[in-house]
């Protein structure tokens, strides 16, 4: 099946990393943070010099106790960093060099029952990778999904290559496949990139069933995949993973061990060198930036541009992200603001030259350019979002917090990666993700 989409945005960002891979020494600092699981209540299994392996829980959930996360690395927990009302922030964990394992049940997942292969990812951590729609959290293995669903290719800025990262795991990705597909009574769905079906490795899976997307971004999110292969109605689950993710898993039924070894890419236009780096699960970045960033005021991302999480640079990446994106501090005043001629600008509009030079990549940093202003209808949002919703109803729905109009305008479809467009577009500065977030919480709360 191939499916077209003309909505979208290509934001043309400098600094791509090329493919070459660099690994990291598997010593130094890791860390796990509950604040990458909305809606979790973390409660900690561990302690300040406790000395863990690789699969030791450090927290886990304290309305799901088998929900389990646990240490990517062997070593000891050197700090448990809180925030606001003693907010857990982050475990981190020292690592000994020696990545050491808990043992796990191994063997061909198609020979083991559903739920073991569940208890298997559960008491590993690995659970975690899988994720539900609707509402965007950590599915529920009391449940079963109806589908689940892949991107192959990542659409965002400056977005790491999936295929080069998969490209010489394929028992891995098979067995991990396998896995998935023991889990539901449904289709393992993968959307690729039309165009590249030929040399992709998931041409040679089985258990898959493969759809073409074209398009510019977001054609990239499982969530618009979703909504043109087989969109979520109510009472609907379908549970999502990342393609990188399954490799993980594949290791552990293969191996019995967790392997958090884990792909980065570091890239944007203050990064001397992009390129990818093979490092562990948590990893603290300061290791791959350290003499390859440029000087100055720099923001550092864990993730891409539109989703991504502020850090420091001796921050941790987040547990879900397979990119670290480093460009210029916005903290400047520009004289005369929107009235100057920005020839090095990107812009969504004909307001600047950037629809003149279809193929330049810009510098951009995060500067707001302007201040959040009354949100009203534009029209912006319905032009970068290929879903058949309305976006700004939706979100006026959700400040209001009326929950049936919320049902009806489509929240069940959508997670913040999709909507990251609208946001980036929107003249009103309006936090699109964030009020989203808060709808999401909303609903689960009303349905308990």
């Amino acid at each position: 099946m191939l499916v077209k989409i003309n909505k979208g945005l290509d934001i043309r960002l400098k600094g791509k990393p090329v493919l070459q891979l660099e690994t990291l020494n598997n010593s130094g600092l890791y860390a796990i943070k509950p604040t990458d699981f909305p809606g979790l209540t973390p409660k900690l299994a561990v302690k300040v010099d406790d000395e863990v392996k690789a699969g030791s829980a450090l927290f886990y959930n304290k309305n799901l106790p088998e929900l389990k996360f646990t240490s990517p690395v062997s070593g000891k927990v050197v700090a448990i960093n809180r925030g606001e009302r003693r907010r857990i922030l982050e475990i981190v964990v020292e690592s000994d060099g020696k990545m050491e394992s808990l043992g796990f049940r191994n063997g061909d997942p198609k020979s083991l029952s559903r739920d073991e292969i569940k208890e298997t990812l559960l008491s590993s951590g690995l659970w975690p990778f899988i994720k539900q729609r609707p509402f965007n959290i950590i599915a529920n293995p009391e449940e079963s999904p109806r589908a689940i669903f892949l991107s192959a290719f990542d659409s965002a800025p400056l977005a790491p290559d999936n295929e080069f990262i998969l490209k010489d795991n394929k028992a891995a990705l098979q067995t991990g496949i396998d896995a998935l597909g023991m889990l539901t009574d449904g289709k393992v769905h993968v959307g690729v990139r039309k165009g590249t079906i030929q040399e992709s490795i998931f041409t040679t899976i089985n258990g898959i069933e493969i759809n073409e997307f074209q398009g510019p971004h977001p054609a990239g999110t499982v969530g618009v995949q979703i909504h043109h292969i087989a969109p979520i109605n109510k009472a609907d689950i379908v549970w999502v993973i990342q393609a990188q993710d399954i490799l993980s898993i594949g290791s552990l039924f293969e191996k019995g061990i967790l392997d958090a070894e884990r792909i980065v890419s570091l890239a944007g236009s203050e990064v001397k060198e992009p390129k990818y780096y093979k490092t562990i699960l948590g990893a603290s970045i300061r290791n791959m930036v350290d003499g390859n960033v440029n000087d100055g005021n720099l923001r550092f991302i864990s993730g891409n541009v539109l989703t991504g999480e502020k850090i420091s640079r001796e921050g941790f990446t987040g547990y879900y992200d397979n990119q670290v994106t480093v460009i210029p501090e916005g903290d400047h005043h520009e004289m005369f603001g929107w009235i100057m001629p920005r020839l090095k600008k990107f812009s969504t509009s004909m307001s600047y030259f950037s629809w003149m030079m279809p193929k330049k990549e810009f510098e951009s940093d995060t500067n707001l350019n302007g201040g959040q202003r009354a949100f009203v209808v534009s029209g912006q949002y319905e032009k970068v979002l290929p879903m058949d919703i309305y976006p700004v109803e939706l979100l006026k729905a959700v400040i209001i917090g009326d929950i049936d109009k919320m049902e009806n305008l489509g929240i069940y479809e959508v997670a913040e990666e999709d909507l990251a467009l609208c946001e980036f577009v929107c003249t009103s500065k309006t936090e699109v993700q964030s009020i989203l977030r808060d709808g999401f919480d909303m609903m689960i709360k009303e349905l308990g």
